[in-house]
């Protein structure tokens, strides 16, 4: 297939945290000052959780998951579900996507089996699962 690149649309989430937290997982930081200075920091940060999808199309989203009172929340599988059928979905009815699949993380989120049906009957075997190594 020529192009078939072109025609994978990819997903995911990622975590954006407020108030100047940074996740030490993800960045390292090196200086010359004293190492054992402790930096007291909170538990739990807040943060933002945005999804967005991308193909040779365009772009959907960004999609910012929040709760009904307007805080900002993880994802977890009912909410993945919410925001497939509320947001990702009828983004897709305003594309050209009849040929396109659809590719998605390996988090837990993503495998629950109504998720993967609510995916497939969107894409049917167009649908691309990333397993967890």
């Amino acid at each position: 297939m020529v192009d078939f690149h072109k025609r994978i649309m990819f997903s995911d989430e990622a975590h954006f945290w407020l108030k100047g937290y940074v996740n030490k997982q993800n960045c390292r930081i090196k200086s010359e000052a004293n190492p054992q200075v402790y930096v007291e920091t909170p538990l739990h940060p807040e943060k933002l959780t945005v999804w967005c999808a991308l193909w040779g199309g365009g772009i959907i989203g960004p999609y910012f998951f929040k709760n009904y009172e307007g805080h900002n929340v993880t994802v977890n599988s009912d909410r993945y579900r919410s925001m497939i059928t509320n947001f990702f979905i009828p983004e897709l009815n305003s594309h050209d996507v009849q040929e396109l699949w659809f590719q998605q993380g390996g988090a837990t989120c993503y495998k629950a089996r109504t998720t993967i049906d609510l995916l497939k009957d969107t894409f049917g075997d167009r649908l691309i699962h990333v397993l967890d190594l």
